[in-house]
């Protein structure tokens, strides 16, 4: 059964005519003739009484006419629906963030700026450990997450929204403060504030250890920011962060460059989908992505916002 054949079995139901229905129809007498035809004998029934003056309905069509208006009101209606998610006049954005975003990307801003261009357009937040949200993205629980360059799985596709690198951030009165310029040897003896396990920057920081044999020590985890920072500004220890994050905090604690190794701190916009084969994000997703790529732009040396591009990714995080 096809659309076509309920359009126009309700056609000749309300005109009470052939002629007329086809008129309206804009098909020919015979091919609306045909179309009937071919709908009773998939239904098993005459839908019709026909005479040389009037068509009038049987009792199966006067049944049947009202389940078929019924069935074109919900495609009408979802073709209404199509067209409203696809203008952004409804939907949902499922978004997804790791914790401890840097101070340039102003997530409040960015949800305050959609709001205003899409206010219909509900949103759902849900923030956590990189490997969780690759969990949740993976099994389409969200539709676009923030998180590190390395963290993001080679099955996704990912877009680089900023890179910034990271320094020594201590406190005023600590003894590096004063330098230019620091190398990892010489933090390797320092007792370090860190994220937790796959929170933050935590496993860039240890890669980067790691990948110049040396050790160090991590007298506190911690799961935010905020709190990291307290503690190095109290001088319980050392942390290396974003540079942003260490300029916006340059009144209660000092910030060091690092000399001898470049650890940037890479953001990712990642997403199910391949842009190979277009299958790509919905309105929703796409529209933040945009904005979310425009805030970024400083922070990757562009004014332009880039096409979206599949990232290569040195090391993808297991979220099995």
């Amino acid at each position: 059964m096809e659309l076509r054949q309920l359009l126009h079995f309700v056609a000749v139901a309300e005109e009470e005519s052939f002629t007329r229905a086809a008129q309206c129809s804009n098909i020919v007498q015979s091919a609306l003739s045909t179309s009937i035809r071919q709908l009773e004998e998939e239904l098993g029934a005459r839908l019709f009484v026909r005479s040389t003056r009037k068509v009038r309905l049987t009792a199966v069509g006067r049944a049947f006419l009202e389940k078929a208006n019924i069935a074109l009101e919900a495609v009408r209606q979802g073709k209404e629906l199509v067209a409203d998610i696809r203008s952004l006049r409804r939907g949902k954005l499922a978004l997804g963030t790791v914790q401890s975003l840097p101070s340039f990307i102003d997530l409040p801003a960015l949800l305050e700026n959609f709001h205003d261009q899409h206010p219909d357009i509900e949103v759902r937040l849900c923030q956590g450990s990189a490997s969780h949200l690759i969990e949740k993205i993976r099994s389409r629980e969200i539709e676009l997450v923030i998180l590190p360059v390395e963290a993001a799985h080679p099955d996704l596709s990912s877009q680089m929204i900023c890179c910034d690198p990271l320094v020594l951030a201590c406190a005023m009165e600590h003894h590096l403060a004063e330098m230019d310029k620091v190398t990892l040897k010489e933090l390797s003896g320092e007792p370090f504030i860190d994220f937790e396990p796959t929170y933050g920057t935590r496993e860039l920081v240890d890669h980067a250890f790691a990948d110049a044999r040396l050790e160090r020590r991590v007298a506190f985890e911690v799961s935010d920011l905020n709190t990291l920072l307290e503690l190095v500004a109290r001088g319980l220890g050392v942390a290396l962060i974003p540079q942003a994050v260490a300029l916006a905090r340059k009144n209660s604690i000092a910030h060091v460059q690092l000399a001898g190794v470049e650890i940037c701190w890479e953001l990712a916009a990642a997403y199910n989908g391949d842009i190979a084969t277009d299958d790509v994000l919905d309105a929703a997703p796409a529209a933040f992505l945009r904005l979310l790529m425009q805030q970024g732009a400083g922070h990757r040396g562009e004014e332009e916002t880039p096409e979206l591009v599949k990232l290569a990714v040195p090391h993808p995080v297991d979220a099995t």
